[in-house]
């Protein structure tokens, strides 16, 4: 029988626990979050695999694509394996990852993307997946990166700004989990401040708001440049739930 997306995902799903980050828009620190949780299981002593299925946008080094990304993801959890493995499939141009893979004459290769997250399954006690983009981020004609979460099974983190508009953006994000395929698990949002501080009156206000009108729980928040969670979180617990 030929390997396929249904075939991989299912015979894999009930072994490595992991957590696969999303983003409510570009640009709310989704890498820097997802980077914070690989620390943080990693200083538990734990072997963190960390996957970022493709990347687009990246940057030129000789001959070699490096994702920024991959990278950070990559340092936070000590090193693991080889960056190469962390995003195996890297474009230049900054557009959606199936646009930058045309812009360069090639396809984006879904059946990739799923084989990519066998390997750090095999070898990690714990997996951090980070998408690319949010949940609707297209990845092809007719698939979307929730189509990846769907696959991969684990819980969700979503990453949210912490700016105004922040609780519009969050719900919608969460809406879309609950209405895909069968629903996907959220087991929680991020508040995170990926600026300095400003005269935005809904920084003091955000976290209440979402608390109030979220179903998820607000786990923690993050402020800008900070290095832990207010309050910590047990990553492990949540990616084995």
């Amino acid at each position: 029988m030929p390997v396929t997306p249904a075939t991989i995902m299912p015979m894999q799903r009930r072994q490595t626990p992991g957590l696969f980050i999303t983003g409510t828009d570009t640009g709310v620190g989704k890498t820097y979050v997802a980077a914070m949780i690989a620390r943080a299981l990693d200083r538990r002593g734990l072997r963190v695999g960390v996957y970022k299925p493709v990347a687009s946008g990246c940057r030129r080094q000789g001959r070699r694509l490096i994702s920024d990304d991959a990278v950070a993801l990559w340092e936070a959890a000590g090193r693991p394996g080889s960056l190469a493995r962390v995003c195996p499939q890297r474009f230049a141009a900054p557009l959606a990852p199936h646009l930058a893979a045309r812009d360069e004459g090639l396809e984006l290769d879904t059946r990739r993307l799923r084989c990519g997250l066998v390997y750090w399954r095999r070898q990690s006690d714990v997996v951090v997946v980070e998408g690319a983009g949010g949940l609707m981020s297209p990845l092809g004609d007719d698939e979307y990166v929730a189509d990846l979460a769907a696959d991969f099974g684990f819980p969700l983190i979503v990453v949210s700004r912490n700016a105004l508009g922040t609780i519009h953006q969050t719900l919608q994000t969460l809406i879309a989990a609950a209405v895909f395929r069968e629903g996907l698990e959220v087991a929680g949002i991020v508040l995170n401040r990926p600026t300095p501080a400003s005269d935005d009156p809904s920084l003091t206000t955000n976290r209440h708001e979402l608390a109030a009108r979220a179903v998820p729980p607000v786990l923690a928040e993050v402020a800008f440049g900070a290095q832990r969670f207010e309050p910590e979180v047990d990553w492990l617990a949540l990616a084995r739930s």
